[in-house]
């Protein structure tokens, strides 16, 4: 597998940042669990994509799923870090208009604690 998952906190709203490529098959699959698992004890978290490396048609439908099912619950999913080409994908796959993208970590975790409020 091609794929880390690390994780930390800022203000108390979980980072996630996976490192490697998330394709379909094991890598998205370990991403959507370690995601589905934080959001049953947060109901926010900020995915740090800046260390992903490539990303297929599988991952992002990872992603998207991971996002609809976490927004039906009332929960958010907030995107930073996104390089040149998973910018690209979003952009001409449309998906721009779902996630809501911030340029840096903090800036994620102050929407999300502004929602909060």
């Amino acid at each position: 597998m091609n794929l880390k998952i690390e994780q930390h906190q800022v203000d108390g709203v979980p980072v996630i940042s996976p490192r490697g490529r998330i394709m379909f098959g094991d890598e998205a699959n370990t991403l959507r669990d370690t995601l589905k698992e934080i959001l049953n004890s947060s109901p926010r978290i900020v995915l740090n994509l800046s260390e992903v490396t490539y990303m297929d048609s599988g991952g992002l439908g990872t992603l998207v799923g991971v996002y609809s099912s976490a927004r039906a619950k009332g929960a958010d999913i907030k995107l930073t870090g996104l390089g040149h080409r998973i910018r690209d994908v979003l952009q001409t796959t449309k998906l721009a208009t779902v996630f809501q993208v911030y340029e840096s970590e903090e800036q994620a975790v102050a929407a999300l604690r502004a929602g909060a409020a």
